[in-house]
């Protein structure tokens, strides 16, 4: 973080934490507090090591960390938003189809069992079906790999689908309350689809929510589909690769790679570091959940688009 970034952000929560010295002993001072913060989440250290760095005790730190972390959520969490109109939408709309040539799109959805210890007292509430303890951190980005949209604190127990079907993006977006635009032509097409999400198997099909084809018996045109939708997911995965690096405290294990490389020519994928650590457990596949008609309707239009009009030069490269 550079230094100007850093008194921007102790400007903002330095009311809300900062203590009053006493007679007895001189208060730690917000930026002391706040660097002991940054350096904790994104190194990795526990109070023990950290101490050493900050000449805080440890008891201390654990006070201090929770506070300030507290804080900044306070005062950043409205840069975290989804868009608030239809032209908003659009825009995010456009980026996928400049960038990433999906039209139509307005972003990816994953999510990834962080791992914790588990806390005092909890049983099993947070162990998941990897045999650990965890909880869910889910994220909507962009096609500039920021975030617009984070829910996190589910336990790991809840099972993936009941993860995302209890968060609130979810309930607005089958409520209809998102504010999405109504549907539009593909381009080059009399063909009118609605603006969609992308996921992967762990989420439904729904009619603003696609995900790839099961993997028995595709057609070329559905494993074109597949791949398609997987270029665009790879941003949330990504994402979620740089959150990791930048915040180690996520991480049992650091690796430099941020996000993977697609060579167009070739077809090859050269993956992120960080896919090699097995801290970020992806969520589980969807088993055995009926998709509406029309949900079915708007994926194979979107196949037909992809394989007819809508085709890049490289994909037949990629599937074979």
């Amino acid at each position: 973080m550079d230094p100007t970034t850093f008194g921007e952000l102790l400007v903002m929560i330095t009311p809300l934490i900062e203590k009053q010295h006493t007679i007895m002993r001189e208060a730690i001072s917000p930026k002391q507090r706040l660097f002991a913060t940054l350096r904790y989440l994104t190194s990795g250290l526990t109070y023990e090591g950290l101490k050493f760095e900050t000449a805080i005790p440890a008891q201390t730190l654990g006070k201090i960390i929770i506070e300030t972390c507290d804080a900044i959520i306070k005062v950043l969490k409205k840069y975290i938003k989804l868009p608030q109109s239809e032209n908003e939408w659009r825009a995010v709309s456009k980026d996928f189809e400049t960038k990433w040539n999906f039209p139509l799109c307005l972003g990816p959805i994953d999510g990834k069992h962080i791992h914790i210890f588990k806390p005092p007292g909890t049983g099993s509430y947070y162990f998941n079906y990897k045999h650990s303890f965890s909880i869910v951190l889910m994220g909507i980005v962009n096609a500039n790999y920021e975030f617009l949209m984070v829910d996190v604190g589910a336990n790991g127990r809840v099972s993936d689908a009941g993860v995302f079907s209890n968060t609130f993006f979810y309930k607005k977006l089958v409520e209809k309350n998102l504010g999405l635009p109504e549907p539009e032509n593909l381009p080059l097409t009399n063909t009118k689809v609605p603006y969609v999400f992308v996921g992967d198997d762990a989420f439904p099909l729904l009619e603003n929510l696609m995900k790839p084809f099961s993997k028995r018996n595709l057609t070329k045109e559905e494993k074109i589909y597949n791949y398609r939708v997987s270029r665009s997911r790879r941003i949330i995965e990504n994402a979620f690769g740089l959150l990791a690096s930048r915040f180690r405290i996520l991480l049992e294990c650091y690796f430099q790679g941020g996000i993977d490389v697609e060579n167009i020519n070739t077809g090859e994928f050269t993956n992120a570091d960080w896919r090699a650590d097995p801290t970020l457990q992806t969520l589980q596949p969807l088993q055995g959940r009926n998709s509406t008609t029309t949900a079915k309707e708007v994926r194979a239009q979107f196949c037909n688009y992809f394989n007819t009009v809508g085709a890049v030069p490289w994909q037949d490269n990629i599937i074979s």
